[in-house]
């Protein structure tokens, strides 16, 4: 095993210097300024590490870490603060809870001659992983499949705005403010179109929005009732506090958009602006927007909305190239993510050829701030912890800013 991992692993690395503390350099590129450095993420939803990378990233760095897993569905794990330190991380997460009333556990359970992992979450839908092959959940169970507009009144939606969901939530964003030098972002939230499509399947979700609208808006409207209700309770709390909150749906497939945007104009913005509009009103905080995929049809609409960050800058989809993208987009939009092609050279290539297209995508996307720097998406299981680190130090060296830019 290589040694001297917890430091950096170059004099090159060593010999720059930082001058903000990271708030200060989250906030400063976020509001279009030029920082020291690039900032750097890891730890969200959408900018996470995979519990199987992770444990062979900290087995290689030597770090002592009982894993916690903060995302089920994922496999996320929580990155401990020593490997946050170690890999330069400028982001710390609070997130919210369920309701007290909902029973999450994972159930196991047998189904045609295999064992499953079972979880069901507060919607109802259920998300299942196979025991022989421990990676993911996917949906096994979608409880709106056969609805008519008449069930969707009488189901039961849970309530967004339930106290116990943020108990103590105040108390975890305070002690990150006060108390660490690192911004503060919220968990995801604010998923209304996706959550209709879990709660309907996406098939006939897709025949919906074709032949039954009004069934769809039904839906949405349930859903954005959900969120803006979540949202009230959430700003109450912690809206002076937070630095970043997270939104989205993933809007957008690897060739284009997963179905055609007049049916978005129509449909979806609506209630997206309304959101995004009543959390503005509310709070300081910068609103980021997840969706995957090759999304460029969409900006137009999202900036529209009133989002100030595009989340995850998937540069491997038609129609993506970051430098395009920061031409055409960079005054209005910051961007975060899009680090590294995490579908072919992050799992697949080299630390330098990790390196080499770390490089170039922070090279394009960096210029006059507006750039947070993560891997496109969450880190996979099966990246090896070589490429992590060459990914993660790689943004450090190349990210600093000239002084006379």
């Amino acid at each position: 095993m290589p040694v001297s991992k917890s430091a950096p692993e170059s004099i090159g690395l060593m010999a720059k210097r930082e001058t903000l503390t990271p708030r200060e350099r989250v906030l400063k590129a976020l509001n279009h300024e030029i920082p020291d450095r690039v900032p750097i993420d890891l730890g969200g939803n959408q900018s996470g590490i995979h519990r199987n990378a992770y444990r062979k990233l900290i087995a290689y760095l030597g770090i002592p870490d009982e894993i916690t897993i903060m995302d089920p569905v994922q496999q996320l794990a929580a990155p401990c603060e020593s490997v946050l330190e170690r890999l330069r991380v400028d982001t710390r997460y609070v997130r919210a809870g369920a309701a007290s009333s909902w029973r999450g556990a994972i159930v196991k359970t047998e189904r045609n001659g295999r064992v499953w992992h079972d979880l069901v979450d507060e919607f109802g839908v259920r998300w299942s992983m196979p025991d022989d092959s421990p990676n993911y959940m996917d949906i096994t169970l979608h409880p709106l499949a056969n609805a008519s507009l008449s069930d969707l009144r009488n189901y039961p939606w849970p309530k967004g705005d339930d106290p116990t969901r943020f108990k103590g939530l105040r108390e975890r964003a305070l002690q990150l403010k006060q108390n660490t030098p690192y911004a503060v972002v919220s968990g995801i939230s604010g998923v209304v179109y996706e959550t209709c499509w879990y709660l309907r399947g996406l098939e006939q979700w897709f025949c919906d929005l074709m032949t039954q609208p009004q069934f769809c808006e039904a839906m949405l409207d349930q859903t954005l009732k959900f969120w803006l209700d979540w949202f009230r309770l959430f700003l109450d709390e912690v809206g002076d506090v937070v630095d970043v909150i997270m939104i989205g749906d993933d809007i957008a497939g690897q060739n284009g958009p997963l179905f055609r945007p007049e049916l978005y104009q129509r449909l979806v913005k609506p209630r997206h602006m309304r959101l995004v509009q009543y959390i503005r009103s509310r709070t300081p905080a910068r609103i980021w927007y997840h969706t995957c995929g090759s999304c460029r049809d969409f900006i137009p609409d999202l900036i529209d909305n009133g989002i100030h960050i595009l989340n995850p800058v998937q540069i491997s989809a038609r129609n993506m190239d970051p430098s395009d993208l920061k031409r055409a987009y960079g005054r209005e939009l910051s961007f975060w993510g899009g680090g590294c092609d995490a579908q072919h050279i992050l799992p697949c290539g080299t630390p330098d050829e990790v390196a080499a297209n770390v490089r170039h995508n922070v090279r394009a996307l960096m210029p006059g701030g507006g750039y947070v720097f993560n891997n496109v998406h969450n880190i996979q299981g099966e990246v090896p912890p070589e490429n992590i680190i060459a990914l993660f130090d790689t943004a450090w060296d190349c990210g600093f800013y000239s002084a006379t830019e």
